[in-house]
């Protein structure tokens, strides 16, 4: 038996997921306390290249919020469930184990104790990796949900601004340094959430 050290592994592969995703909970929460300090007021002009702080668009957009609030919920309802799972075969394999040094069971019995346990182990390594895989797919939907209805509103914003070029700037890439007037991240944010809390009371009254 390789006891319990790949079983906790495995669990700790799983609470990866839950950890990203409460990191960003918080640094949303700083992020919206450093946003406080006062907006920019937008000054460029029809055919200037201006840019988003797209870190601060998914830690304050509303609609971020909310899938990435669905999403923990979700992600930490499964790290329960596999927590479970993983502790109930790491009790079996340790009571396993006891009876084995106190020779309370024949070689025979063992044997077979041993196979199946063998086999659950296998079985939870798999029942794991298969959440594992269902935690990125929530991720990876919820950013591409978040995605496009970010370039779907950006393409109608600048309908009517005309900008030249609108770049999506995140970690200091790939703008390094720009005039502060032409970062019109407040001005997109705010008609982010001001188009999303229309489409959730729209579809509050269906």
């Amino acid at each position: 038996m390789k006891n319990t050290s790949l079983i906790l592994s495995v669990i700790s592969l799983v609470a990866v997921a839950v950890f990203g995703i409460l990191s960003l909970t918080k640094d949303g929460k700083k992020a919206e306390a450093s946003a406080e300090g006062g907006a920019t007021e937008v000054t460029a002009s029809k055919g200037d290249i201006v840019y988003v702080d797209l870190d601060r668009i998914l830690m304050e957009y509303d609609m971020a919020n909310d899938l990435r609030s669905v999403v923990e919920t979700k992600v930490q309802s499964i790290q329960a469930e596999v927590n479970r799972k993983g502790k109930k075969l790491e009790n079996d394999v340790k009571a396993f184990q006891e009876k084995i040094d106190k020779g309370l069971m024949t070689r025979s019995v063992a044997e077979v104790q041993g196979q199946k346990l063998q086999q659950q182990e296998v079985d939870f390594n798999n029942y794991a990796a298969q959440k594992q895989q269902e935690i990125n797919e929530e991720q990876v939907v919820m950013m591409n949900q978040l995605g496009d209805a970010i370039q779907t509103f950006i393409n109608k914003y600048n309908e009517e601004k005309q900008y030249a070029m609108i770049l999506t700037n995140s970690g200091g890439a790939p703008v390094i340094t720009a005039d502060p007037a032409l970062d019109i991240t407040d001005d997109v944010l705010a008609g982010l959430n001001e188009e999303y809390i229309k489409s959730k009371n729209e579809k509050s009254k269906e």
